[in-house]
């Protein structure tokens, strides 16, 4: 609902521009380039700020009028008097204009009690403020580093407050991303993984991937580790807020190799389609290897992926199983030990340009990174509080905030259709 604070303001706006002569600009007739473009620009910020004053004042006095009458001339059973002015300040254009406050104060005996003016609390509200602070902590800027922002804008404001402020605005954040309505995800992937936070700090997150090809973060729990109570208890919350699974097709998982996400997720989707993330895969079997063999690895896991249909796949798959042969038996361990989930997508005859999203955790890796860069600053993480819900909850709604669809998503149709089909013949 538009506020009628609002509406007048537009209105007076118009009509004080109407009356006041337009800026003479003939002065700054200037070419980019030249050193006076600039002073033109800040004396026309200038002007439009003195144009925003001017009709505050004229929505501020209308009021007043409304309350008590003219000037020298009082409304006959007006309910409030004139009580001259007091110091204070708004916010214009989202800094802080010094003007005098106009007081009323109603009619009564002892001079009866002041009147708060609707439109002056409509000028002082801090919101816009908030929000822009907001948008410097989310950005990674320091509570004790705002004020040089724009000094203006924050004066009289500790460091301490605007740390009140990110923990309240932070909480709402929490609740946004831990109790948000998840009914109306049309959920075709699922993807889990962890981040460290520290030594006794892990945060699995959950995202999802719905039919149109849209990433939604889901949810997250922070534990001691990435345990199966930790990943179960956030599946079921997520189940609990009206995440399901479609009942006409099979749902597709994409995990890192953790057991204990595998675990918890197979308990509660036991049909659940699970693919291994190649890239985590690639990356286990290196670690096994010597730096000489790491290229052809790379050369062998790129063949992989690119590879379209089941049949190449398999063949891709007994490539690099021939090259671990001779090279490393803990290497080859590694990679018979992802068995069939490192194939599942293959086997449903995708187009490969599918692959680049969806052999991999890479959705939610991208994620991570922007995690870890909005989570830098903190130098200590105290388990025993809320800190690492709020900066997780603030992090990911940062990171999604960048979302869009994965690649290949003009091909997801087939990917449907070939989970309906998992879907009926595994019945």
């Amino acid at each position: 609902m538009v506020s009628p604070c609002s509406v007048k303001y537009d209105r007076i706006l118009e009509e004080t521009t109407k009356r006041k002569p337009p800026l003479k600009t003939d002065t700054y007739q200037t070419v980019p380039g030249q050193e006076d473009s600039g002073q033109f620009a800040s004396d026309f910020r200038q002007y439009i700020r003195e144009q925003a004053r001017t009709a505050l004042r004229a929505i501020v006095e209308e009021e007043v009028r409304e309350l008590c009458g003219g000037y020298y001339q009082p409304e006959n059973g007006a309910s409030c008097r004139r009580a001259g002015s007091a110091p204070s300040h708004v916010r214009i254009g989202g800094a802080r204009e010094a003007m005098s406050r106009p007081r009323v104060r109603s009619r009564g005996s002892n001079g009866g009690v002041e009147v708060a003016l609707k439109s002056w609390k409509l000028a002082k509200d801090p919101q816009e403020w908030e929000q822009a602070m907001m948008r410097a902590i989310l950005c990674g800027v320091s509570t004790r580093k705002v004020k040089a922002l724009r000094e203006s804008e924050v004066k009289g404001e500790s460091s301490s407050q605007l740390s009140r402020l990110w923990q309240r605005k932070a909480a709402e954040l929490v609740i946004e991303v831990q109790q948000s309505d998840l009914t109306g995800i049309d959920l075709l992937v699922l993807m889990l993984d962890a981040v460290v936070l520290s030594g006794g700090l892990v945060a699995t997150v959950a995202l999802a991937i719905d039919r149109e090809g849209q990433k939604h973060i889901l949810g997250f729990r922070v534990g001691s580790s990435e345990n199966e109570e930790v990943c179960r208890d956030l599946l079921e919350g997520l189940s609990q807020r009206g995440l399901k699974a479609p009942a006409d097709r099979s749902l597709l998982a994409v995990l890192d190799g953790s057991k204990a996400l595998r675990k918890a997720l197979l308990r509660l989707y036991p049909n659940v389609i699970l693919q291994r993330c190649l890239v985590h895969k690639e990356r286990n079997i290196r670690g096994y290897l010597p730096w000489k063999h790491w290229k052809s690895l790379a050369a062998l896991f790129k063949s992989l992926r690119r590879s379209q249909g089941a049949d190449a796949a398999k063949e891709a798959a007994e490539a690099i199983e021939a090259f671990l042969r001779d090279k490393n038996a803990q290497a080859r361990d590694s990679f018979e030990e992802a068995g069939e989930e490192l194939l599942a997508l293959f086997r449903l005859n995708v187009p490969n340009t599918l692959h680049l999203s969806l052999l991999s955790t890479n959705c939610i890796e991208n994620v991570f990174k922007n995690l870890r860069r909005h989570i830098g600053r903190v130098c200590r993480w105290r388990e025993e509080t809320r800190q690492a819900d709020l900066w997780l909850a603030s992090g990911l709604i940062l990171a999604a905030k960048g979302f869009r669809k994965i690649q290949g998503h003009n091909e997801i149709q087939e990917l449907i259709r070939a989970l309906e089909y998992h879907h009926s013949n595994a019945k």
